[in-house]
């Protein structure tokens, strides 16, 4: 019995095989998607990495912020922080670069952290100096960078990029409100600090500004993003402890030493049930 030609010649056919794969329009296509695939892929741990240090240098901003309430004169305090938040921006403006020309929201999940981070420490600076909310705008203005212009090895400076020499980063509506809902945490934190120090005013500027912020995110209700609702409830919790520490200031105060209200504040909220909001 005669074998057919090619039979029992695996080389052979595996060669063929190969051939026709590399002329198929199919497997050519395929190896166009890799490659975006993997031009995607790299873009996406870029930018976690970038909004991991965002992350980290704008904690250390707001560290620092909390020193405020135990220094005579927090000017000082204020211009360190301002030059944190510089070093941060110029993150920020590397996350710009990174999503020039693409759609910002296929890669939103790989730096919101960072944005939201960065959000809570501007507005708390913000609150210090100003004793209001910063808003949307303010924040957006801050985060146009301008992009320098490349020098080649003659020293002469090459024609500017495509896109202009101005890159913006716009910080989403989302993260805005992400970030504001954690400033009250912070909020909270000097409250009790400013409250060890003796001061008996800074908390309730602090209830009220509290509430009005809470009042705000109750408009929103259930129509605003499903990770704001489930920061209300830290939020409620924030503003019920430092309404706890002005109940205990109005109707104690009189009664206690300053060097020991923040001793009476801490028990207090340490019998509050934390699974209790604010109704």
């Amino acid at each position: 019995m005669n074998r057919r030609e090619g039979e029992g010649c695996p080389r052979r056919n595996a060669d063929a095989v190969q051939d026709a794969n590399s002329s198929s329009p199919v497997i050519a296509a395929f190896k166009v998607f890799q490659q975006e695939l993997d031009t995607k892929h790299d873009k996406h741990e870029r930018l976690v990495k970038i909004s991991r240090d965002v992350t980290i240098e704008s904690k250390r901003t707001i560290f620092l912020l909390h020193r405020v309430t135990s220094v005579p004169n927090a000017d000082d305090i204020l211009k360190e922080a301002d030059v944190k938040l510089d070093a941060v921006r110029q993150k920020i403006g590397q996350i710009a670069e990174e999503l020039r020309g693409e759609d910002i929201f296929q890669f939103h999940r790989a730096f919101t952290a960072g944005i939201q981070e960065y959000v809570e420490a501007m507005s708390f600076l913000h609150y210090i100096r100003h004793r209001s909310l910063i808003s949307l705008e303010e924040i957006n203005a801050s985060l146009v960078f301008m992009r320098p212009e490349k020098v080649d090895d003659k020293g002469s400076a090459e024609a500017p990029q495509a896109g202009g020499p101005v890159l913006t980063f716009q910080v989403t509506p989302s993260d805005y409100l992400l970030g504001v809902a954690d400033l009250t945490g912070e909020l909270m934190r000097m409250c009790i600090s400013s409250v060890g120090n003796g001061d008996i005013d800074t908390p309730f500027q602090l209830s009220q500004f509290l509430r009005q912020i809470h009042d705000g995110f109750s408009y929103i209700g259930n129509t605003g993003p499903y990770e704001v609702s489930k920061k209300l409830h830290t939020l409620r919790q924030s503003l019920g402890k430092v309404e706890d520490a002005c109940y205990a200031l109005r109707v104690r105060g009189s009664e206690i030493p300053k060097h020991m209200l923040a001793d009476v504040f801490s028990s207090r909220t340490a019998h509050l049930d934390p699974e209790e909001g604010v109704v």
